[in-house]
């Protein structure tokens, strides 16, 4: 078990003044663990400057245009992979299942696919899983990190971190394949209302006859 993945996913979560005041203590976490390189860890404490220096209502303005008004860097990973289609239902359920089994109960408003969610899960397990589990959603990391590079965020890091954990490297064609879907605009409005004027998605598990996948599975369709 790590402890690198829940600082990872506080310094990844909205900035709020307790983030401020935590934000070194997370990079301290991670470079105690040592499981980052040197190089990224360094970019992360940039990172913890920005959020901790930052007029607050300024850091949550960016971060809201960043990830919450930008599909295409979107923090919800099934997003990435199902967009609004039927077949995101069963995944969340399936995710949801998993989390229970390991005693991660989920709060009433996030979404179970929303990575810093997912990297409080992470971080009981044993490393092993935790790597293996990243590197079934590394395809989707690595555009979003592509993304942000393009952006010149500081949040890279972040993404930088997790495919530095990762067992595997991303399958750079499910990249490319990502990478190949329009990039969303922040400041065109217009845009943006027509991106999210879809069909609402059920998070039910669909027919009886549909079953409850596992989420291995679920985790493995990332991969294309």
């Amino acid at each position: 078990m790590a402890m690198t993945y829940r600082a990872l996913s506080r310094l990844l979560s909205y900035p709020e003044a307790p983030l401020q005041s935590e934000a070194h203590l997370c990079v301290d976490v991670i470079h105690r663990e040592g499981l980052v390189p040197e190089r990224i860890a360094a970019a992360l404490g940039k990172l913890a400057d920005h959020i901790a220096a930052s007029d607050l209502y300024a850091v949550q303005a960016s971060y809201v245009d960043l990830f919450d008004r930008t599909r295409s860097v979107s923090l919800h990973l099934y997003e990435h992979v199902h967009g609004e289609s039927r077949e995101r239902g069963p995944a969340m359920v399936g995710l949801v299942e998993l989390y229970r089994t390991q005693g991660l109960e989920m709060e009433v408003s996030d979404l179970p696919d929303y990575l810093p969610v997912f990297l409080e899960f992470l971080s009981i397990l044993p490393d092993a899983e935790a790597a293996s589990l990243i590197g079934e959603a590394a395809h989707v990391l690595e555009a979003i990190s592509d993304r942000l590079k393009k952006r010149g965020s500081l949040y890279r890091a972040v993404f930088g971190a997790l495919l530095a954990i990762s067992d595997r490297p991303a399958d750079r064609a499910a990249v490319e394949g990502l990478l190949a879907m329009k990039d969303d605009d922040p400041d065109d409005l217009e845009a943006l209302d027509a991106a999210w004027e879809e069909e609402a998605v059920t998070f039910g598990p669909g027919a009886p006859s549909d079953g409850c996948p596992k989420v291995t599975s679920q985790l493995a369709r990332m991969g294309g």
